[in-house]
């Protein structure tokens, strides 16, 4: 693999809260996606999600308690813990799935 300017490939995709899987690492799968103002519905998984904030910030609700993620920081959501995303929320966003 190249090397890959994450808010350039982010920017470049076609819909915003789409992820693209750009390679796995062991059983973790890395994933990019662009966020816009739009809420996201509530969500759960069976594998851990860290979501980290390149640029922008994410405005998530865990278990219906607000968390703030701004840029450069990260935030773990455990498996089976029902999360979504406020409006507002705009920027580049990794994902890496465990």
């Amino acid at each position: 693999m190249t090397v890959v300017n994450l808010q350039a490939f982010a920017a470049g995709l076609p819909d915003a809260w789409r992820s693209r899987v750009l390679g796995q690492v062991g059983p973790a799968r890395i994933k990019v996606l662009r966020m816009d103002s739009l809420a996201y519905e509530e969500e759960l998984h069976d594998y851990n999600e860290a979501l980290l904030v390149l640029e922008g910030e994410m405005a998530l609700t865990v278990r219906g308690e607000p968390v703030h993620v701004r840029a450069g920081e990260l935030y773990l959501v455990e498996a089976g813990t029902p999360h979504a995303v406020a409006r507002g929320s705009h920027g580049t966003l990794v994902i890496v799935d465990v």
